[in-house]
Order: structure tokens, then sequence, then C-alpha cells
């Protein structure tokens, strides 16, 4: 179910003359390496809901992925926010945190001790859902790329999406079904 406010005014004209407003105030111009980093992420968080929406509701890959989704709303808050508000940034609220990274890791090796991992370069494209998946996957690297562009050092911004990437490749091959290792 959505929460939908009524009728609300979606264009600002604040943006016409080419910058935009950040969390927490203060403006910068569109072309900023940041707002393309936010805009990458968003780009992200629409593939992996694209993904999303071929899974099963409620099943394990859906569950995640809604959890993922969220967890770029965080990363995009901090990113737009200026160095001088960054203070008031709260973890795991609007800024990335090391157990946000952890947490996407305990993933990748859940779901690799459910597979057996191909060794060897994976061509997409067996599932209109894990096709969804390199997609995003794809995405989000070029987001990991623009975090490093942007200079998020001292964060774990671009520590976040290179581990998100590796998590939505594990997730891709999963949902394909790879062979799962039996007990020995």
């Amino acid at each position: 179910m959505r929460n939908y406010a009524g009728p609300v005014k979606i264009y600002t004209r604040g943006g016409d003359d080419g910058t935009t407003g950040l969390y927490f105030g203060g403006r910068v111009t569109k072309s900023a390496d940041t707002i393309e980093l936010n805009g990458t992420v968003d780009e992200a968080q629409a593939a992996l809901g694209w993904a999303r929406s071929m899974s099963e509701p409620q099943s394990r890959v859906n569950e995640l992925l809604v959890h993922l989704e969220r967890d770029l709303w965080i990363l995009m808050a901090e990113v737009a926010t200026l160095p001088e508000n960054r203070h008031k940034l709260v973890a795991g609220k609007s800024a990335v945190t090391k157990e946000m990274v952890t947490r996407l890791e305990v993933e990748i090796d859940s779901l690799s001790e459910e597979m057996d991992v191909p060794t060897a370069f994976v061509v997409p494209g067996d599932s209109q859902l894990a096709a969804a998946l390199d997609v995003a996957r794809t995405v989000v690297r070029r987001a990991e790329r623009a975090a490093v562009r942007a200079d998020w050092a001292g964060t774990v911004v671009a520590k976040y999406l290179n581990r998100l990437s590796d998590l939505v490749w594990v997730l891709a091959r999963w949902s394909e079904g790879v062979p799962h290792r039996t007990a020995k």
C-alpha cells in the first residue's frame, strides 16, 4: 500500500537555473560529480526495482531487493549532503555504515554457500530476473566509478557500492538456479 499526500505540485522551478537542492540545504550545479553519482544510484535503485518486479512477492529475492533499494536511499542522502553538513547525518538512516557493508558480505556468503559459484565468465540472460539483476549490477558498478571520481574518501559509500555489485551478481547466479552444493 502506498501513501499519497493528495494533490502536490511535482515541479518547483527551483532547478530551472541548472542547480539542485541538497539534503540539509545548499545548492550545487546539476553537473556536479555528487549529483552524477546520485543520479546513477537512483538509476541503480530503479534497476533493482525492475528486477524485483520479476521476483515472487515475499520471496527471499524480493525481500532482499526491497532492503537494498531502501539502503540506496540512505546512500543518496549521504551523497546529497554538503561536507559542512555531514555532521547532521545519522548512521544507518542518512549515512552508510560499515555494518551495512558487512550485511552485504553476509548475504553474499550465505547465497554462495547454497550454490557452486561459477568460475568462468557468465553470459547473462538465462532468465529475465537474472538478466535484470545483471543490468542492475552494471549500473551499480557505474555508480561505484562515479563515487570514486567524486572522491568519497573517508566514507564507506564506494565500498558499499562495490559489495552491492558483488551481491547482485551472486543473486543473479543464485536466481538462475546454479547447481546447489550437495552434502558430501
